[in-house]
């Protein structure tokens, strides 16, 4: 049976399980390392939440603000954030499994070294997506304004980027392996030729 959760639930290390946290201020708090089941957060204060190395798994996260929330080396497992406003979310060398982003807007989503096996981002607003040396694996993205994609050293597999409308895109080489739809192909022609050392010359 849900429990209300409250800021005092959350510690380093600590175990929660099936608690419901509605309008909890949680900034600043410190969860390092802890086990988060069955969860869900609403309209809460995450601004500077750290959750470094800490296990998620059947969480969601609705209409939640922060301006930057650190979860570093994190494992998401069937994890939903949905309709949310965060400045930067810093999960670096995180694990994320049957992962699902929607609505709302993220100005720095850094996966930079993660693992990703199923991620849907849907109808978000993405300032910088850091896939920087990421190992990906069914990431799909729908319906998407994304600024910036790095894509340097990233390794790609069944990754559907048709619906991202991307500004800019660092790392060209690390789209193989990705599907993107024809205008973004014309959109890429100019990296495309500097990385391959091409000369255009009508």
């Amino acid at each position: 049976m849900t429990s209300p959760g409250t800021a005092a639930d959350l510690e380093p290390e600590g175990d929660l399980d099936d608690l419901a946290f509605d309008d909890v201020d949680l900034a600043g708090l410190t969860a390092a390392g802890a086990r988060l089941l069955d969860c869900t957060f609403t309209g809460c204060d995450l601004d500077g939440l750290d959750l470094d190395g800490a296990r998620l798994v059947d969480c969601t996260f609705t209409a939640v603000r922060a301006g930057t929330w650190r979860a570093p080396g994190t494992s998401w497992q069937d994890v939903t954030i949905s309709d949310s406003r965060i400045g930067a979310l810093v999960a670096t060398a995180s694990r994320w499994t049957r992962g699902h982003v929607h609505g709302g807007k993220v100005d720095y989503l850094d996966l930079r070294g993660a693992t990703i096996d199923r991620l849907r981002l849907e109808g978000v607003t993405i300032g910088d997506l850091d896939l920087a040396q990421a190992r990906v694996r069914h990431l799909e993205v729908v319906d998407c304004d994304v600024r910036r994609v790095d894509l340097n050293g990233a390794q790609l597999a069944s990754a559907d980027l048709r619906g991202a409308r991307w500004r800019a895109v660092d790392g060209v080489a690390g789209l193989a392996g990705a599907t993107v739809s024809p205008a973004q192909v014309l959109e890429l022609a100019p990296l495309l030729a500097a990385h391959l050392g091409l000369v255009v010359d009508a």
